[in-house]
């Protein structure tokens, strides 16, 4: 696994960070708003919103006194096909057992 790929996992392995990303995927807005529901200090969000974007998740927009925060859907897109490359070698593997088992269910059958 390469550099920005673990910084992508990390990222997403807090629950805060991944309900701060399904809030920007409906679109860019404020700190602030993204502050609102969560029960922790300005800074304590700030922090969460550092390591989204030094993983390359999330940007920030200045237009004079904001700065609204934007999804970057890149990182995760090349999270998804790394995901997708191991769930296809993990089907094919279940497909081989389902054979298998198919053949050893008409063995048994065949010496009943």
């Amino acid at each position: 696994m390469n550099s920005s790929l673990d910084s992508t996992f990390a990222a997403l392995a807090d629950p805060t960070r991944r309900a701060i990303l399904m809030r920007l995927a409906r679109g860019e807005t404020t700190v602030m708003n993204l502050a609102k529901p969560f029960k922790m200090s300005q800074p304590a969000i700030s922090q969460h919103l550092k390591v989204l974007a030094e993983a390359g998740l999330i940007t920030t927009t200045v237009r004079g006194q904001e700065r609204p925060r934007r999804l970057e859907t890149a990182p995760l897109k090349k999270a998804i096909d790394w995901i997708e490359k191991y769930r296809q070698m993990w089907e094919k593997r279940y497909k081989v057992l389902d054979g298998l088992l198919e053949e050893l269910q008409t063995m048994q059958g065949d010496k009943k």
